[in-house]
């Protein structure tokens, strides 16, 4: 560990990386009891992308997101209540319980908004950093996408203007090298998805996503370049998502990857590394480490509790905020 970073940013960093992992090991716990009855995508094993991103955030910045968003959600600052809430289909869910766990959203804190469609989101995180340019305000957009997002066309797109405009944007993929069952190698060429950033004349950063430090360095990089005004990075973390693409299981019997390959990810895992790193450094003691779990737990059990006490979204609200199509129109 080096010491550019300063020990209140290194433990707030550690306790978000642990909060992430619980919530995220508490819906798998609690999705078999199917009143969560929306598709959940779990970012197990990806802790630290999100985590070292959103350190360098302000409020005011703002952050767009895909299917598998619970830990950009969280990390950015949204409310874990109204999350959880979300996913059980509440009136209290931050979406209003019509979106479910593809749909989080949460203004207050500058997260956007996530989506299933694959890409759908990065054109649109490149409009609101033309709206900042254009404005000439300081302020930054992240884009977070997986790598099967590279080869949609709209990517391209957005990669291209955001680049001819030098938006304050940057893209940050997480390749955690699967698209659904799918592997890299029988989807892409043998080259880095970084390169694609180089290839649309912008800054390209590629390094390990289950490194925290890692992430937390190359994403300051990218978010002082774009607060200059020197325009937009593609930020390429190669981590690994442990449970199976869509639900709170396994699926080494599926047999797209292998048992093997999970263990050896498992054992770079972003949270219990950084954990060692730190009680070596003497920055964080088990006592410590403990009460931060026990704090934690805490909250989650009360989040639970008040999505599962809220009420459902009343039968009248069905059609509200549904835009009618033309030909309905007509």
């Amino acid at each position: 560990m080096d010491n550019i970073l300063d020990v209140d940013t290194r433990l707030a960093m550690y306790k978000q990386l642990l909060r992430i992992r619980l919530v995220e090991d508490a819906i798998a716990c609690r999705y078999s009891e199917y009143e969560m009855r929306c598709p959940t995508h779990l970012c197990t094993g990806q802790e630290a992308v999100p985590v070292g991103v959103s350190a360098h955030l302000r409020t005011d910045d703002l952050v767009f997101s895909g299917h598998r968003s619970h830990g950009h959600f969280l990390a950015k600052g949204g409310n874990l209540k109204s999350m959880l809430a979300e996913l059980y289909g509440r009136a209290t869910g931050c979406a209003g319980g019509k979106g479910g766990s593809q749909h989080l959203i949460d203004l207050s804190c500058g997260f956007m908004g996530s989506a299933p469609i694959l890409a759908s989101t990065i054109s649109v995180g490149v409009g609101a950093a033309w709206e900042i340019a254009m404005r000439g305000e300081s302020r930054v957009v992240v884009v977070y996408f997986g790598d099967g997002a590279t080869e949609e066309g709209t990517f391209h797109e957005a990669m291209n203007f955001a680049s001819v405009k030098r938006l304050p944007v940057i893209f940050v993929c997480e390749n955690n090298l699967y698209s659904v069952h799918s592997p890299l190698d029988v989807r892409q060429p043998n080259r880095p998805i970084s390169a694609l950033g180089s290839a649309h004349g912008m800054a390209a950063l590629h390094g390990d996503g289950n490194n925290v430090e890692t992430v937390y360095s190359m994403a300051g990089e990218a978010i002082v370049r774009a607060r200059a005004g020197e325009g937009p990075t593609i930020v390429e973390l190669a981590t690994y998502r442990w449970m199976e693409h869509c639900g709170p299981n396994g699926d080494i019997d599926l047999n797209y990857r292998t048992a093997a390959e999970l263990a050896a990810w498992k054992e770079h895992d972003p949270v219990a590394m950084y954990r060692e790193a730190l009680i070596a450094a003497e920055l964080l003691t088990p006592a410590d480490d403990l009460a931060s779990r026990q704090q934690i737990d805490q909250e989650i059990e009360e989040a639970f509790s008040f999505a599962r006490a809220s009420p459902f979204p009343p039968a009248g609200d069905l059609m509200a905020h549904v835009f009618p199509t033309q030909a309905r129109l007509a």
